[in-house]
């Protein structure tokens, strides 16, 4: 099995853990846990969708003229007066 490690050795190490801790323990401990993990990957969740609106910005076209037709045209148009 795991490192050498029968099922018989892995049942008598259970069993002392049940016996020290007790299962009223070992129960508050796996739920602490699950909580915990839960916490972990809705943080995860909150970090990526805050990630996200700042990616849609920095890849917006006002930034860039050449992909706004309004501005291209504003560009493209010599000012009033002068001759080109």
């Amino acid at each position: 099995m795991i490192g050498g490690i029968s099922g018989w050795q892995l049942l008598i190490l259970l069993l002392i853990v049940v016996l020290v801790f007790g299962t009223k323990r070992l129960r508050n401990i796996g739920s602490d846990l699950g909580s915990a993990v839960k916490g972990f990957r809705k943080g995860m969740e909150d970090e990526d969708e805050a990630a996200e609106p700042e990616q849609i910005a920095s890849e917006s076209p006002d930034s860039d003229p050449e992909e706004d037709p309004a501005k291209e045209k504003e560009s493209a148009t010599p000012p009033s007066g002068k001759d080109v």
